[in-house]
């Protein structure tokens, strides 16, 4: 428990650094300063490729990677720095709003053109699970997915990722999304009701 305590305490010390460090490189940038730039997406780039890696595991049937997601986003970014205004929140909550928004994409266009890809037949018996349990899973995955997409409001969405997928603390979640570690725990648990209560009349 005292390892967990103390890698969380050193994961959130790095969030808070990485916002201060991107409020304080934000105006240069949008005033032009391409080094400023250059510093914010070498900041962005591994957070962002973290949290894609999170909303897209097991989602092999995308036309996209995480990688290519995260590049996607590093782009949109410095696309939006010149347009940039602050308001009240940290510009990482912003890049995360972008990388939210990016990822739900990759799920629309998977949604109009899916791509399965099939393996090479194996020389050996396979014990794993086989293709039609591994389609059930992937049809799981989906619905729920789509159910989050559904249900649930954008920032809703962000923190039960944040908490449950990433596995963040409350205070490095609130520090992403710019308020308070008890308005995450308040947003989680009610995220969490209602995806409870959808559940129940679905089934």
């Amino acid at each position: 428990m005292a390892g967990r305590g103390a890698k969380n305490s050193a994961a959130t010390s790095e969030s808070r650094r990485a916002a201060a460090e991107l409020d304080r490189l934000i105006d240069p940038a949008a005033n032009g300063d391409k080094n400023a730039i250059s510093d914010i997406l070498k900041i962005v780039y591994p957070l962002v490729r973290r949290y894609c890696a999170a909303r897209l595991h097991g989602a092999g049937h995308l036309h996209v990677t995480t990688d290519d997601v995260a590049q996607e986003i590093c782009m949109a970014t410095v696309q939006a720095i010149p347009r940039y205004r602050d308001q009240g929140k940290s510009f990482l909550a912003f890049v995360y709003g972008i990388s939210a928004n990016k990822v739900a994409d990759a799920y629309r266009r998977a949604q109009i053109h899916p791509a399965y890809p099939v393996a090479e037949f194996p020389d050996q018996p396979m014990t794993e699970a086989g293709p039609e349990e591994r389609a059930l899973q992937s049809e799981i995955r989906d619905a729920t997915r789509n159910l989050l997409m559904k249900v649930l409001a954008p920032t809703h969405r962000e923190v039960l990722v944040m908490r449950i997928v990433l596995g963040w603390t409350a205070a490095q979640t609130a520090e992403a999304i710019g308020t308070s570690p008890g308005v995450v725990r308040v947003m989680q648990h009610r995220a969490l009701n209602k995806l409870r209560a959808e559940l129940r009349v679905a089934s």
